[in-house]
């Protein structure tokens, strides 16, 4: 297999029949959300200016994606994001079932067959006597919701070819003791200097370490990286993705060796071949690190490129899919 052949996932997202949008209501048409216990127009979607989500960007968030009518993992996705809120000590105050109503309404709301669907529970409200200030469990904790078009991170072209990453000399990633990459956040001004930095040295993509140089995650994905045939990818200081895991999956199926341990920056510099993997594109090969060729970034047999092609496969397919409840009561 070469660059060439991969499936273009966006182009066939807006051109085949089976993607189509269904009918919807107009006012839904750029995305629809969930605040305040009530659904609206994306447009129309607004945060109380004092909630501490807002302020000290102090939430637990989450993000699934629809492809064909149906979420990837939803059950999964959840099970993260209720661990999430117990690790950051945050109460959602919806139930399981009625968080996953609320997402389906969302996508049913809009029509769309292709969703990236987001929600958070955020610290919210700030107790009225600040002495209660040290007790979680006296603020007043907020739900929010929106489900869009789905998100490409890297288009077509980009993957074709391969992203050109550049491993950030600037910023390491927040250590785990600081804030807890499992729990997904909205802590991202590390990620976002990395990724501004990548621009100016002229990559498309940044990727971070920890203090001693070893691989973290990339700006809002896991790196993986391969050698000799064997997919490597951190194993801590990074959230532990659903798709990461969908990575595993794959390569079980096709026999390929992976392992989960310390990756150094060096070996991504030196790969034979490396990807990212997140939900707002799946898996998307890099071709270059640090502006240079990776080693065999001509090979034919490219292990990017075939659990690219696999996943968007079996994904269409039907797997490990929950379809959306688009009939609205």
């Amino acid at each position: 297999m070469n660059s060439t052949q991969l499936i273009q996932a966006h182009e066939i997202m807006k051109t085949d029949e089976r993607h189509a949008r269904l009918e919807h209501d107009p006012a839904f048409t750029k995305g629809a959300a969930f605040i305040g216990g009530a659904f609206c127009p994306i447009d129309q979607a607004a945060v109380p200016i004092i909630d501490c989500g807002f302020t000290h960007a102090d939430a637990a968030y989450d993000v699934v994606s629809v492809s064909r009518g149906s979420f990837f993992r939803l059950e999964e996705h959840q099970q993260r994001f209720a661990e999430a809120c117990g690790k950051i000590r945050v109460t959602n105050p919806y139930t399981r079932e009625r968080e996953a109503e609320i997402l389906h309404e969302l996508v049913a709301r809009t029509g769309l067959q292709d969703s990236y669907v987001w929600w958070a529970v955020t610290r919210g409200f700030t107790p009225s006597n600040r002495a209660d200030m040290v007790d979680p469990s006296k603020f007043t904790n907020q739900f929010y919701a929106f489900a869009i078009p789905y998100v490409f991170i890297a288009e077509d072209e980009q993957r074709e070819r391969g992203l050109n990453v550049a491993i950030s000399t600037e910023r390491i990633r927040i250590p785990s003791t600081a804030v807890d990459p499992t729990a997904k956040n909205f802590h991202w001004l590390d990620m976002q200097m990395a990724l501004f930095e990548a621009g100016e040295r002229g990559s498309e993509w940044a990727v971070l370490t920890d203090a001693e140089g070893y691989l973290a995650e990339a700006t809002g994905a896991n790196i993986f990286v391969v050698n000799d045939g064997v997919v490597l990818t951190p194993d801590s200081e990074c959230l532990l993705g659903i798709t990461r895991k969908t990575v595993f999956d794959l390569c079980d199926e096709k026999g390929i060796p992976w392992e989960a341990r310390r990756v150094h920056g060096d070996e991504l510099r030196n790969a034979d071949d490396a990807f990212l993997a997140t939900t707002a594109g799946a898996v998307m090969p890099i071709s270059r690190v640090d502006s240079r060729p990776l080693q065999h970034s001509e090979k034919e047999d490219k292990i990017a490129n075939l659990l690219h092609d696999l996943y968007w496969q079996k994904r269409w397919e039907g797997w490990k899919s929950t379809p959306v409840r688009y009939s609205i009561n």
